[in-house]
């Protein structure tokens, strides 16, 4: 009799699997007990709702009752979210990677009883072939050794759980510096497909950090070149197959050099990162695309990506069917059917459609298109209007075909992260509307995910779904939501009155007190993915590195900096040296990693901040958000008097009348009393004489 505990779990993931022949277990101290008092190695599989390829592998041999079988009899089966517990999908990738072996997903690991890792891989098919052995065969091996050869397994446990401790890196000589930056923003650069933007090669990632770091640089430096691969970037990113034509948004990355085939996810961290970047490309280009591709994603949100209660789902699946990608995949004689004969060849002149597809599909065997306007013909203002109105056309078709699955659990980190983008470029694109959006889910993370532990809602839970939360929260999840509470500070004068009651300066205080308390590591100067609180995991990481989503430390530091200037407290100035230190020497080793933390620097030396004070001054607060958030802050010094440590404090008291000062760290330039002197300042500000080069 199969003993499956998955149908009370609330993870869309895990309940693809509830109706394994497997007897899966949750992580649990339960579960660790369960492999200590049987014996029993442990089988830890980690995956996510929009994974491929832990699809297949669950269609060949979770599903199977053979394998099953052989998996119930020789292991405790425990499987994990990793969207729902990171920590424990880190430490278990990182072990993967100690081994050699490069990591992805499924996460397929072997451990010990008391939950160390021994051996492992990803994706294991169920008979042999891709170069892996049938995965019926790695159980047996595994199982095998596990109880024949006991010093092997604690060999390879011992050596693995050094690998995972191993010390810090040491800082050498090297210091933060704007030579440095400018000098690794040249390098960078260098790496960037001239043709298609994007790292050279296949398969291409968004790398939003990378992308940031080269547009401070031409920022920063007047270099438009640099700017220019940024732009190319995201001009081909939004023409390529890697953007939903038809409903909005973009896929997770592209399997080829040239953006056209999708892998078929939609993530929402993806969306949020790139809907800031394509806002602070338009700030300074006006690019219509970006508008339009920033339109369109934020439409897809709010139709399909929207919880009743106004949060945000965490991804759509690359799957359909059983097929990767056939929601979105078209066959030219059906869009014919659709449009008609002549709108058809019309519509196919400018997305690529012909008899004989773009992309062979392997998983098919078939010849399907995938939408895109990579090599679209130029555009008239009537063109446009008509392919608009053929788009619909084929979106209501696609609308009637069965749907990929939905993973509707929110994350408080990834909504933080699409929050602050939604109130960095609502007015920006000349939406105020998604202003409200943006507010509506943060009061939903706020005052219902916070930690029950909690009293004053200084601690969040990671995730919520169906009313149940999965706690405590993990470092990134207050970053992220202290860097939400940032960007609607700023923006706070344009929302809804109700919203205009919370206090988001103070939230993201409480939240950065509580990844300073709880998740930054007093010796090491890092801040742990867990809290103290955690009991449950083998051991407390504190990666560094950039990821496809931010990482915790370039976000709180970002936070911190932009926390000086809202406050004039500059004890946050010395905790965020003090952590740029501490990350000293593993940011110069493999600073392409370390972006963030870059990105962060820079503003701390060459940002800008923007006073608004005296009365009537509502345009020029305004003018001042319509600037690219990325090299600056918005304060405004009319709802509340500044402390006497900001640099801005005697100017804007003594205002008589409307006006914004620009400063840097060391000084403020004269007023400015209309917007278009306002912009005039922001232009001499980011001049390398008063940015300090």
């Amino acid at each position: 009799m199969h003993q499956n505990r998955l149908a009370g779990a609330t993870s869309p993931y895990l309940l693809q699997h509830a109706a394994n022949p497997v007897d899966w277990r949750q992580w649990s101290a339960e579960a660790l007990a369960e492999a200590k008092a049987a014996g029993k190695p442990i089988l830890l599989s980690v995956g996510y709702a929009a994974c491929h390829w832990c699809h297949v592998m669950a269609h060949e041999s979770f599903e199977d009752e053979a394998t099953a079988a052989v998996m119930n009899e020789l292991f405790v089966n425990i499987k994990v979210d990793r969207e729902e517990r990171p920590d424990i999908d880190h430490i278990y990738m990182s072990a993967l990677h100690a081994l050699g072996q490069q990591g992805g997903w499924p996460l397929t690991m072997f451990l010990t009883p008391d939950a160390e890792p021994f051996w492992g891989g990803t994706y294991f098919p169920k008979t042999a072939r891709y170069g892996h052995p049938a995965f019926t065969d790695v159980l047996r091996s595994v199982a095998r050794v596990f109880h024949a050869e006991p010093d092997k397994v604690r060999q390879n446990a011992t050596a693995l759980r050094q690998a995972l401790t191993r010390e810090s890196v040491k800082a050498g000589d090297q210091i933060y510096a704007r030579a440095f930056l400018d000098d690794f923003a040249s390098r960078a650069a260098g790496i960037i497909d001239q043709t298609h933007g994007g790292i050279r090669g296949a398969p291409k990632f968004p790398n939003p950090s990378i992308l940031e770091l080269l547009w401070r640089a031409s920022l920063r430096t007047g270099d438009n070149q640099t700017g220019a691969l940024v732009t190319l970037t995201l001009d081909r990113m939004s023409e390529g197959g890697i953007y939903d034509h038809l409903g909005g948004g973009y896929s997770r990355y592209s399997t080829d050099e040239r953006w056209l085939v999708p892998h078929f996810e939609k993530m929402l961290y993806d969306n949020a990162q790139i809907l800031e970047l394509l806002a602070a490309a338009y700030a300074e280009t006006k690019r219509p695309l970006f508008a339009q591709r920033a339109r369109e994603t934020v439409a897809w949100l709010d139709r399909e990506m929207t919880t009743a209660e106004g949060a945000f789902c965490a991804s759509l699946d690359a799957d359909s069917e059983g097929v990767e990608g056939k929601f979105y995949v078209w066959h030219a004689d059906e869009i014919e059917r659709i449009l008609g004969a002549d709108n058809a060849a019309f519509f196919a002149r400018f997305y690529d459609v012909t008899p004989e597809g773009n992309w062979h599909h392997e998983q098919t065997g078939d010849h399907v298109t995938i939408l895109n306007r990579l090599n679209a013909p130029e555009a008239s203002e009537e063109d446009e209007q008509r392919l608009t109105a053929l788009r619909a056309m084929l979106f209501a078709a696609r609308e009637k075909r069965p749907r990929p699955g939905l993973d509707d659990k929110v994350l408080a980190d990834w909504n933080g992260l699409m929050i602050a983008a939604l109130a960095r470029s609502a007015l920006i694109f000349e939406r105020p509307e998604w202003l409200n959006k943006a507010a509506r889910a943060y009061a939903f993370i706020r005052d219902i995910m916070r930690d029950p532990s909690s009293e004053t809602g200084a601690k969040l839970a990671h995730s919520w779904r169906n009313g149940t939360m999965v706690v405590p929260g993990f470092a990134l999840d207050h970053a992220a939501m202290a860097r939400a509470a940032l960007a609607l500070h700023e923006v706070r004068a344009h929302l809804a009155s109700e919203h205009q009651a919370i206090d988001f300066l103070d939230d993201a205080k409480r939240w950065i007190e509580t990844l300073e308390s709880d998740y930054r590591d007093a010796e090491s100067g890092l801040i742990s993915i867990n809290s103290r609180a955690a009991n449950d995991v083998l051991t407390r990481l504190a990666p560094t590195a950039d990821d496809a989503i931010p990482n915790a430390h370039s976000v709180h530091l970002d936070n911190l900096i932009r926390l000086v200037s809202h406050t004039g407290d500059c004890r946050w100035l010395d905790k965020a040296d003090a952590l740029f230190e501490s990350l000293r020497g593993v940011v110069f080793k493999t600073p392409l990693a370390h972006c963030g933390v870059l990105n962060a620097f820079d503003l701390r030396e060459n940002g800008i901040e923007i006073v608004v004070a005296g009365s009537h001054a509502d345009a020029l607060h305004s003018a001042a958000l319509l600037t690219s958030y990325i090299g600056r802050t918005v304060t405004d010094a009319r709802e509340a008097a500044l402390p006497d440590t900001h640099i801005a404090a005697v100017q804007a008291a003594a205002a008589d009348r409307a006006m914004a000062l620009v400063c840097t760290h060391a000084h403020c330039l004269p007023p400015a009393y209309a917007p278009a002197d306002l912009l005039d300042r922001v232009r001499e500000a980011r001049s390398p004489v008063n940015s300090g080069a």
